[in-house]
C-alpha cells in the first residue's frame, strides 16, 4: 500500500484586528499556486499604486508640467547618447520642477467664507458677494488663488501672502442681467507655482443658489380678472340664495322661509320667493406656453415669462383663485400619445417667481393650444383665461383658444410681438392683447378696466 502525503505550510497575519490565514501546499503544483497568488497580489498592489499616481499626476501637473516631466525622463537618454540638448533641457526641467514643489505647500489652511447678501434679485442688475480668506495656520501662507464658479463660468481672486491669523477680504461682482438660477460655488482654493507647472485644488462644499426672477409690472387689480371679486360673475343656474338677483316666483313645498319676499305676497295674496343666480368667485387662469415654436425668439419668450409673471403676482397679491400652469417636459417619441401640464406654485408671489426663474422654451412641449384644451379639463371653475403666446402663433389658432375652454370661460390671449403696434381686439370671441414690451401690458390692461 503506497500513501502519497504532501507537507503543507500555514501563515497568518494580523493587521488592524483582523486575522487571516492562509495554507500554501509544499508540492510542486503547491508551489506554483503560492506564486500565482503572490503575482496576483504584487499585480493588484502596483495597479492600484499606478492609478492613484495617475489620479494624482492629472490633478497635480499641468500641460506645461507634463511636458517638464518629458523633459527629465529624457535626461538619462541624454547622457547615454551624449545629447547636449536633452541634457541640458533636461536639467533646467528638474530644477524648475524642484522650485515649483514647494509652492503647493499649504493651501487647507485657508479658512474660505463666502457670502451673498440676497438670495432672490430681479433680471438686469448685479449682485455684490463677499469673499473672505483667513489663514489659520501656525506659518506663513504662500501667494495663492480661489476660484469662484458662478454660473457656467469663474472668477479667480488672487491671494496675497498671509501671516499667521491674517485675513483678506474681496469683494465679488455676480452679474444677473438674465432671468435665471445661478449656482455660486463650491469655491476651490487653488496652489500653483509662478511657471504654472504644478497645482492643488481644494474644494470647500458649500454652494450657494441665486433666483434671478423675471422684471414684472404692476397691474391695477381690477384688471388682472376684468371681474370684481364682489360682483361675482353670473352663471344661468338658479338658486335660492346668492348675491345676484333674478325673479320672484310662487312659493313651493320645500322652499326656504327665509327665502319669502313679504312685499310681494302682500300684494298678491300669495307666498312669493326670492329667485338668484348663482355666482362665483372669479377663478383666473395663465397658460404660458414653453413651445419653442410659439415664439419667434428668446426675446419674446423673456416678454412672455415677465407678462405670466405680472399676472400672477397680481392676482396672488389680491387674494385670487389663481392658477399657473405651463406645459411638461415630453420625450420626443411619446409626442404623439403622452400629453402633460404642470401647475407652477401659487402659495406666494416669491414662489411662483422662483419657478418662473427656471423656466425655458424648448420643442420637447405641448402647443400653447393642447396646453388649453388639457387644462379645461383638469382645472374646474376656471371664468378668465390668460394665455400667453409669442408671435408666431397666428390669429386662426388664437381664435380656436375660445373652443378649448367651456362657454362661459372668458379667454384673452396675450401675444407678444415686438414689432406689432400695442392693441386690443376681439376675434371669434377671445380677446387678443398684443403687447410690444412689458409696460403695453399694464396700460392695455387698465384701458380694457376703464
Amino acid at each position: 500500500m503506497t500513501f502519497n502525503t504532501e507537507s503543507r505550510g500555514t501563515q497568518t497575519a494580523t493587521s488592524t484586528g483582523l486575522t487571516t490565514h492562509t495554507r500554501y501546499s509544499t508540492s510542486r503544483r503547491g508551489l506554483f499556486v503560492r506564486a500565482l497568488v503572490w503575482c496576483v497580489r504584487v499585480w493588484e498592489a502596483a495597479r492600484s499604486a499606478a492609478v492613484a499616481t495617475w489620479g494624482w499626476l492629472r490633478e497635480t501637473v499641468t500641460a506645461a508640467g507634463c511636458l517638464a516631466l518629458l523633459a527629465v525622463l529624457a535626461l538619462p537618454v541624454g547622457l547615454v547618447l551624449g545629447w547636449t540638448e536633452l541634457i541640458v533641457a533636461g536639467a533646467i526641467a528638474a530644477g524648475i520642477l524642484l522650485i515649483a514643489l514647494p509652492f503647493l505647500a499649504g493651501g487647507k489652511a485657508y479658512s474660505v467664507s463666502f457670502h451673498v447678501p440676497v438670495e432672490r434679485v430681479v433680471a438686469g442688475g448685479e449682485v455684490l458677494g463677499t469673499l473672505d480668506v483667513t489663514n489659520v495656520a501656525k506659518n506663513f501662507e504662500l501667494p495663492g488663488r480661489i476660484d469662484v464658479p458662478i454660473g457656467h463660468g469663474t472668477t479667480e481672486i488672487s491671494v496675497p501672502l498671509l501671516r499667521p491669523g491674517a485675513h483678506h477680504s474681496e469683494v465679488v461682482t455676480i452679474p444677473t442681467p438674465h432671468r435665471g438660477i445661478i449656482d455660486i460655488g463650491p469655491v476651490t482654493t487653488l496652489r500653483t507655482d509662478p511657471v504654472g507647472l504644478l497645482r492643488r485644488e481644494h474644494a470647500q462644499a458649500q454652494v450657494h443658489r441665486l433666483y434671478v426672477h423675471p422684471i414684472t409690472v404692476s397691474i391695477p387689480s381690477t384688471s388682472a380678472g376684468f371681474v370684481r371679486d364682489l360682483e361675482g360673475n353670473p352663471t344661468n343656474r338658479i338658486v335660492a340664495s346668492d348675491m345676484s338677483f333674478h325673479a320672484i316666483r310662487e312659493y313651493a313645498p320645500g322652499d326656504a322661509q327665509r327665502s319669502i319676499h313679504w312685499k310681494s305676497t302682500a300684494k298678491t295674496g300669495q307666498l312669493m320667493v326670492r329667485q338668484y343666480e348663482e355666482s362665483r368667485r372669479s377663478r383666473l387662469l395663465v397658460a404660458l406656453s414653453l413651445f419653442q415654436n410659439d415664439f419667434a425668439d428668446a426675446d419674446e419668450f423673456e416678454i412672455a415669462v415677465s407678462a405670466a409673471g405680472s399676472l400672477g403676482t397680481r392676482a396672488i397679491r389680491d387674494g385670487r383663485d389663481v392658477a399657473i400652469v405651463a406645459s411638461e417636459q415630453i420625450e420626443e417619441l411619446a409626442r404623439s400619445s403622452v400629453h402633460s401640464i404642470r401647475s407652477l406654485p401659487v402659495v406666494s408671489a416669491r414662489a411662483l417667481l422662483d419657478e418662473l426663474s427656471a423656466v425655458d422654451r424648448t420643442p420637447t412641449t405641448m402647443p400653447i393650444d393642447d396646453v388649453c384644451a388639457l387644462t379645461s379639463q383638469a382645472i374646474p371653475d376656471v371664468s378668465i383665461a390668460f394665455v400667453v403666446c409669442g408671435s408666431t402663433v397666428p390669429a386662426a389658432r388664437l381664435r380656436a383658444l375660445t373652443l378649448r375652454f367651456p362657454p362661459d370661460v372668458a379667454v384673452v390671449a396675450v401675444r407678444v410681438d415686438p414689432l406689432a403696434v400695442p392693441s386690443y381686439r376681439e376675434l371669434a370671441g377671445t380677446g387678443v392683447l398684443t403687447i410690444a414690451v412689458l409696460d403695453d401690458l399694464r396700460s392695455l390692461l387698465a384701458k380694457r378696466a376703464s
